[in-house]
């Protein structure tokens, strides 16, 4: 299953919330007439968290199982119309009870945390009048992947872990015929992804369906087991494996491949944009609002990515030049050849990320008030996932500080990976940017649980995009060539800003789109069309990362000029860190206000 490399890359664990469909209440309650003592608010706040995190992690059993809480490790989720509904109950139920709690006395965060989960509460309701569980698969993922990628996130250690594995085999049919109810329901409201491409999707979904039960990567766990578990156990589990395997779950995708096949394909819809929906064009300026966190129409998107495309070719231009080239195309193409620019060995590649890592710590301290605890490694990617992964992609730290975070580098086809793109991606996966980000937001003391895995990407990509031109204003970049693969980087992102309101509200077809890339990024045509296709099927996911870094450097632009000699960059990272991830209209008032309390200090 081929991913796009921009879902790769994001890397960090992002929380899913599940959207019901119900109608959004627009005021909950009031406040009561006496003021409860502090104290007591408080606790009623904070058990109202742990309430809330509690029954979001057993109506999402596997994300629970992602992040260690093993206790519906034996369960999966219930995809019906009814349990959907009744989540989105029980969430107004919680909406009831934090709107009843008045946050008089309370400090700066937990009047945040109040906030941001009473925000999530009303984009949940606004998002269910979407019917987003009408359309539930496209090929970069959905039913038929879900469990397949999440075995490979669990740890089996113990015969529990095996049994609850085997019972979540025996409750997959449910979920996909769960599903198959929801997108046949889909047909009927006209809500259907592009029929080419389901086309991709029935091709994963037959693969799975047609492997031997041995072989399927549900079976993972079978490859190795723990020598604490004795051979007749091993013999039990391996039977009772490939028995749910071969008997309920190969003949569910069959079922599934079957009514892609004849009913669902066939309903596709031809246009490529979201905007082809009977209430797409309202559903787009939505989804872009989610993604970016700001109040920007598509159209305004739009002009702004055709505007930074153009800055990051101009930059790009002068360095072509600066090195005896008179185009971006004639240079582009010099650095395939250029042996300089390609790794000798594995350990080459390797060795130059780290020594990328090795030269930015040093000067962290420089940037940044407080540093993470969380050591970051740099590490081989396994060898199974060279094929499909990315150059390098991310993974957090685990929960309980056992393991560090982790640079996985694809190692494979190792002379043919170009080193003028490894000290952007350290930069912006690495540090000062995913990992630093990730880890001080893992470390902020008293932070809800909910707010500790919830992800608002135009801040985590748009940080990680800000990253890496960051570098570049520290003194870092020296190599013409890794200054050069830093603005190629920024420019792709760039491109999908244009790309991606093109598709969905401009009215592109995906020809259109793929001739876009053509003319402005050097990526080969098979990938040019994996990425465009992501991006009919992801629509505003794209938007995040460049939107983000561009809000990011305004506000630093706009504290610059305000507090002129007083601004303090690493005050400045603090104010954009030191609450964890936020939509970015939180993040630019309290960046503001930061900026007027600087004011005030230095006038006293």
């Amino acid at each position: 299953m081929r991913r796009s490399f921009r879902t790769a890359l994001a890397g960090s664990t992002l929380l899913l919330f599940v959207i019901p469909c119900a109608p959004h209440a627009q005021s909950i309650g009031a406040p009561p007439s006496a003021l409860a003592p502090l104290a007591q608010r408080r606790a009623e706040l904070n058990n109202l968290f742990r309430d809330y995190w509690d029954a979001y992690l057993e109506r999402n059993p596997e994300f629970a199982s992602t992040i260690g809480d093993k206790r519906y490790n034996d369960k999966i989720s219930d995809y019906s119309v009814a349990a959907l509904n009744n989540w989105l109950a029980r969430e107004r139920q919680f909406q009831v009870r934090l709107a009843m709690i008045d946050p008089t006395g309370f400090t700066d965060r937990e009047k945040l945390s109040q906030e941001l989960l009473m925000r999530q509460f009303r984009e949940d309701a606004d998002a269910a009048e979407f019917k987003e569980w009408e359309m539930p698969v496209n090929q970069t993922g959905g039913i038929y992947s879900c469990y397949p990628r999440l075995v490979t996130h669990l740890n089996f250690a113990t015969l529990k872990d095996y049994d609850d594995w085997i019972a979540r085999l025996h409750a997959i049919p449910r979920a996909i015929q769960q599903v198959t109810t929801n997108m046949s329901i889909g047909m009927e409201d006209h809500r259907v992804p592009p029929a080419y491409l389901l086309e991709k999707v029935l091709v994963e979904v037959d693969e799975l369906a047609n492997q031997k039960p041995a072989d399927s990567p549900l079976a993972a766990p079978l490859k190795q087991f723990p020598a604490s578990i004795p051979a007749p156990e091993q013999a039990r589990i391996r039977a009772g494996m490939l028995a749910a395997i071969a008997n309920q779950v190969l003949p569910a995708y069959k079922r599934f491949a079957r009514f892609l096949r004849v009913s669902y394909i066939p309903a596709g819809r031809e246009q490529p944009g979201i905007s082809a929906l009977p209430d797409g064009v309202q559903y787009y300026r939505f989804l872009v609002r989610r993604t970016t966190t700001i109040d920007l129409t598509p159209a305004q998107i739009h002009q702004i990515g055709l505007e930074a495309v153009k800055r990051d070719e101009a930059a790009m231009l002068v360095i072509a030049k600066s090195l005896g080239y008179q185009d971006l195309k004639s240079f582009q193409t010099s650095l395939k050849s250029n042996p300089k620019l390609h790794p000798a060995s594995r350990q080459a590649l390797l060795d130059a990320y780290r020594g990328y890592l090795n030269a930015m710590q040093a000067e962290l301290p420089i940037l940044f008030g407080h540093l993470p605890a969380e050591k970051l490694d740099i590490q081989a990617a396994p060898a199974y996932l060279e094929k499909d992964a990315p150059p390098a992609y991310y993974q957090p730290g685990s929960p309980d500080g056992s393991r560090p975070g982790l640079l996985f580098i694809n190692t494979g086809n190792d002379t043919g990976r170009n080193l003028y793109s490894v000290e952007n991606i350290v930069y912006r996966y690495g540090v000062p940017g995913r990992h630093l980000q990730t880890s001080l937001a893992q470390e902020i003391a008293g932070l809800p649980a909910f707010r500790r895995y919830k992800e608002y990407p135009a801040y985590t990509e748009g940080w990680s995009l800000y990253a890496g031109q960051l570098g570049k204003d520290a003194g870092f970049y020296k190599d013409p060539y890794s200054d050069y693969g830093r603005l190629e980087n920024d420019l792709l992102w760039s491109i999908w800003l244009v790309v991606d309101t093109g598709v969905h509200s401009e009215g592109w077809t995906r020809a259109q789109a793929i001739q876009y890339l053509h003319d402005h990024s050097d990526l080969d045509d098979a990938t040019i069309q994996v990425e465009v296709d992501s991006d009919i099927a992801l629509p505003s996911q794209a938007l995040a990362s460049k939107t983000g870094e561009l809000d990011i450097l305004g506000l630093r632009e706009k504290a610059r000029s305000e507090l002129g000699g007083n601004f303090d960059l690493r005050a400045f990272h603090g104010a954009i860190l030191d609450s964890g991830a936020l939509p970015l209209d939180l993040l630019n008032a309290r960046v503001i206000a930061w900026i007027g309390s600087q004011k005030t200090s230095t006038q006293r």
